[in-house]
């Protein structure tokens, strides 16, 4: 299935109080890959921006001067959002905002356009009960590197996003190989065993942000877990 990583920015923290949306990001994954698709804009919210929402992301009225309206770019989020599973942190925040956007647009809410609505806190809170789940904590505890997150922008977090969602449910499926039906037997004339002389040996080769990723899967296991990473112990006792 098509995803998509939403993030937003907001004037404030209630929409139910008029506050608006003034970024919008969503990015695209397929076949758990992330495909370098995205939506991105900024938004004028028709309205000033709270003090305590600028200390988050940065942005006051005057930096979305002449930016478009949501109304204006509601059918190119539609369009690119419509039919994919949405993957939000803390999604009721978002929907909520959004939904309340889409009203004024005289648009259908949001639960007409996804197939499928997963919210990273919830599977966090339930891989990791008990501990901090927000965004910056996930990124340190699943090894992604947020040093450029010294505040929240709704692309840099969707982002961010994608790597940790990918990594917190990676689970068994990088850990065993998939087990498949055998390929039919190839036999020679007269029903000798099958003739391998024809097969050709194929050399997988893994690059270094590969490695670097695999080892920090690792790490991040090995942290989460009382008994530690094997892999990383048999790598120690190795000559």
């Amino acid at each position: 299935m098509r995803q998509i990583i939403l993030d937003t920015e907001t004037t404030g923290l209630d929409w139910r109080q008029d506050h608006r949306i003034i970024e919008l990001a969503a990015v695209e994954i397929v076949d758990r890959r992330v495909t370098g698709r995205d939506l991105h804009v900024r938004i004028d919210p028709e309205r000033d921006i709270d003090a305590g929402a600028t200390e988050v992301h940065g942005m006051t009225r005057d930096d979305l001067a002449g930016e478009p309206r949501f109304a204006d770019i509601a059918a190119r989020f539609v369009e690119f959002a419509r039919g994919a599973e949405w993957i939000i942190h803390n999604a009721p925040f978002d929907i909520g905002f959004l939904d309340a956007e889409l009203e004024r647009a005289g648009l259908a809410p949001c639960a007409s356009l996804y197939a499928r609505l997963t919210d990273t806190l919830l599977l966090a809170r339930d891989a990791f009960p008990g501990k901090r789940n927000n965004l910056d904590a996930l990124c340190e505890r699943l090894g992604v590197s947020n040093a450029e997150r010294t505040r929240h922008g709704a692309l840099l977090d969707a982002n961010l996003l994608a790597e940790v969602y990918l990594r917190m449910t990676r689970g068994q499926e990088t850990l065993t190989i998939d087990i498949v039906d055998p390929a039919p037997k190839r036999r020679a004339a007269g029903g000798s065993r099958d003739d391998l002389s024809e097969r050709a040996a194929v050399a997988v080769t893994v690059s270094d942000e590969e490695t670097a990723a695999h080892r920090a899967y690792l790490e991040a296991l090995a942290r989460e877990s009382k008994f530690g990473s094997v892999w990383l112990a048999l790598e120690a006792e190795a000559p």
